[in-house]
């Protein structure tokens, strides 16, 4: 390789963009909104499942009560938002987000010394809504801020650093529910990643509005339909959009079933919950960040070839994690050391790390090519007619996982593999409609010319 290609890869390499002051602080901005958006909520349904007495509704109501407290903003407040970052400076804009993410802090301090569910909830509420807020601008700030060869390796960073963060978030919360005088440790740490992610916000770069005479609607059904008629406008965004979505209905579906598949298939502990959080999202970084080099590789800004690949190696893993699953646990409540050592756990941690890195792999590219082909003056509407649908997806994986695992005493090995049948379905339909990603994966292959 030559010393001039090798400086040009190494100028465009993704991880020099943690040097760039028109990335760092918008990485670490977006990085600790979501450790602190899955602190706080993993730490408020330990509190409710295994703390004192809250409500006198069961337990396992409040926790899914309070998962879908923190959906339904991206309902309410995507199209809004999204309006607002066409029409706004997004660099002001994080800064307001971010204030309101020290007030909701603060509520929750509030909630805890009043010992209210209902201010907790309201917390948790907010912090849904301060999500939905915040996607749009750090999606479509991007390509204001980054080159087009840097784009994939932006969102790769991104994604990466998103899943790390909700790692950490999620096991610091189920650390700090545990701890002695757990709620001032809660609130105490998350006023502080609170205080530095504004402190952060203020460093992002100006981001000037592509549509500064745009006239803000606060009908939330309306504009929702409304953005997704500006993704419509360009049919390959929108089956990208549809195809992120499936991303999140898989990733969702199979995240939701990892307590008890880890307790009654595996027959582990709680600490086999978070191991296989970790290798999910270990996974799904390791591809996200593996998808900058495979583009280079054929000196591309965006590479929708690799889309059909990450679909492939879902399709396969899943398939597999279905049947590596053990009929029935040794034995029940394993610690993880013990677990390790039993027949078939070490080829569902390879399915599920495999999945994560092929997924990773799947929905870069596609987040890079909704960017890269959506019109400046709606980008910001369009990712939150992404944001939308995502939800909407994740919520009917949801609700299809009661209702599979409710009918005729289904398993969750058989959830996965329905799971895993219909992804193949959902992605053959996509690259039929969109022959580009199959004909871009054939020539990334070597087995079509450009």
């Amino acid at each position: 390789m030559s010393q001039t290609t090798q400086t040009a890869q190494k100028e465009h390499s993704q991880f020099r963009l943690l040097r760039k002051r028109r990335f760092l602080p918008l990485f670490i901005t977006q990085f600790l909104g979501a450790f602190n958006d899955n602190a706080y909520k993993t730490s408020l349904v330990m509190l409710i499942t295994f703390g004192a007495s809250w409500s006198a509704m069961k337990p396992e109501v409040l926790t899914n009560l309070a998962g879908g407290i923190f959906m339904v903003p991206a309902f309410l407040f995507s199209a809004t938002a999204g309006q607002l970052a066409d029409k706004f400076d997004k660099a002001r804009l994080a800064r307001w987000v971010k204030a309101l993410e020290i007030l909701i802090i603060l509520i929750v301090a509030l909630g805890f010394w009043l010992h209210s569910l209902t201010w907790l909830l309201s917390a948790l509420f907010l912090l849904g809504t301060h999500a939905s807020f915040f996607g749009p601008i750090k999606y479509a700030i991007l390509p204001q801020h980054l080159r087009p060869q840097e784009l994939v390796g932006g969102n790769a960073l991104v994604d990466a650093g998103t899943f790390i963060a909700i790692l950490l978030g999620t096991i610091s919360g189920g650390l700090l529910a545990r701890m002695p005088d757990g709620e001032a440790w809660i609130v105490g740490i998350c006023l502080t990643v609170a205080l530095a992610g504004f402190a952060a916000s203020w460093k992002i770069p100006a981001a000037p509005a592509p549509m500064p005479e745009l006239k803000i609607s606060l009908n939330p059904l309306v504009e929702a339909w409304r953005c997704i008629g500006f993704a419509r406008r360009e049919r390959s965004v929108l089956l990208s959009i549809l195809a992120i979505s499936w991303f999140w209905f898989y990733g969702a579906t199979l995240l939701a079933q990892f307590p008890l598949f880890a307790k009654n298939v595996l027959g582990g502990d709680e600490d086999a919950f978070t191991l296989l959080l970790t290798v999910l999202c270990v996974g799904i970084s390791v591809g996200s960040l593996l998808c900058e080099k495979l583009t280079r590789r054929r000196g591309k800004t965006v590479e929708p070839g690799l889309v059909p690949m990450g679909a492939l190696g879902m399709l396969i893993f899943g398939i597999d994690l279905a049947f590596a699953a053990p009929a029935h646990p040794a034995a029940m409540g394993m610690t993880i050391t013990t677990l390790l050592q039993q027949d078939g756990v070490w080829r569902v941690l390879l399915d599920l790390m495999m999945i994560g890195g092929f997924g990773g792999v799947y929905c870069v590219p596609l987040y890079a090519l909704v960017q890269q082909r959506s019109d400046e003056s709606c980008r910001a509407r369009v990712i939150a007619a992404n944001n939308i649908l995502n939800a909407l997806f994740m919520v009917a994986g949801a609700l299809a996982a009661i209702a599979i695992l409710s009918w005729g005493h289904r398993t969750i090995p058989a959830l996965f593999l329905l799971i895993a049948v219909l992804h193949a379905g959902v992605t053959l339909y996509i690259f039929s409609v969109v022959p580009e990603f199959l004909i871009r994966a054939l020539v990334w292959l070597g087995l079509r010319r450009e």
